[in-house]
């Protein structure tokens, strides 16, 4: 399982619509090494501007890449941690997670970054199991 869902989460969505925040903050407390990717790179974003931010430090361990890998390849997760910070997030091999500005300044770099270019250009010998 991927996310750690309350008891009181699942009763509200097994009623119908389930509040945003309370989802997001289930994503925090389940997926904290993704939690703290995203967010500092958020940070980073915020305080030395420019087109983006990313990591391209490989995770410390299976678990965190775990973590990475169901936070960003769920729509729900992905879609939910991008309203919540304001960005847009990519994500390339594994680790490799940026977030871009929401507004048009950053729509090219975001455009060459998944490119299928980029992808090929991110790669590695040493990320080839990861």
């Amino acid at each position: 399982m991927s996310l750690d869902v309350s008891p009181a989460l699942l009763a509200q969505a097994e009623r119908g619509e389930v509040d945003e925040a309370a989802f997001v903050d289930c994503v925090k407390n389940s997926l904290p090494y993704a939690w703290e990717m995203v967010s500092s790179l958020v940070a980073r974003l915020q305080v030395d501007g420019g087109d983006f931010a990313d990591n391209q430090t490989p995770p410390p361990d299976e678990q965190a890449r775990g973590q990475l890998l169901r936070a960003l390849a769920s729509d729900a997760i992905r879609g939910a941690l991008e309203r919540h910070f304001g960005v847009r997030l990519a994500f390339q091999n594994c680790h490799r997670v940026a977030v871009f500005p929401l507004d048009a300044s950053a729509d090219e770099r975001l455009e060459r970054f998944t490119s299928v270019r980029g992808q090929l250009l991110n790669q590695s010998p040493v990320l080839r199991d990861c």
